[in-house]
Order: structure tokens, then sequence, then C-alpha cells
């Protein structure tokens, strides 16, 4: 059972996308902190009313984000 729900933050060209790694989940926002609530609410929501563990979840997981930087400039 996984005890951690990954997802990956990119920034596009006017917003943050945060796709989920684990589960079919996709969500976007403005902001940093709106993209976090967003990654709840529509995790909570695909969850909803279901088994965690048909997904291969704890009953209880927690959220984990990556979120990728553009690419690092050097000499």
């Amino acid at each position: 059972m996984k005890h951690i729900i990954q997802f990956q933050i990119s920034k596009g060209d006017t917003h943050y996308i945060a796709q989920g790694v684990d589960l079919a989940v996709v969500t976007q926002a403005k902001t940093l902190d709106e993209l976090t609530k967003n990654i709840l609410e529509a995790t909570s929501l695909h969850l909803e009313g279901e088994n965690p563990s048909d997904f291969g979840l704890s009953p209880t997981p927690s959220v984990l984000v990556n979120f990728e930087l553009p690419q690092v400039q050097y000499a």
C-alpha cells in the first residue's frame, strides 16, 4: 500500500499545472497556494466514495508534490 500520492507540478505560460503520478488527476491554478488547494480538492473528489485500497493506497495517504524548475543556466 502506498502512503503517498504524488503530483508533478510544472509552470505553463499563465498557470501552474499539477498532474497526478499515482492517480488520473490533473488540475491548474494561477498561484501555487491556489494549486495546493485544487490538488487536495481534486484528489478528494477523485477518491470520494471509493475504497483507497482499490487504488493501492493506504486509508489515510498524504500528498507529495514535485516542482519542475526551468533548466539551470551555468557557464
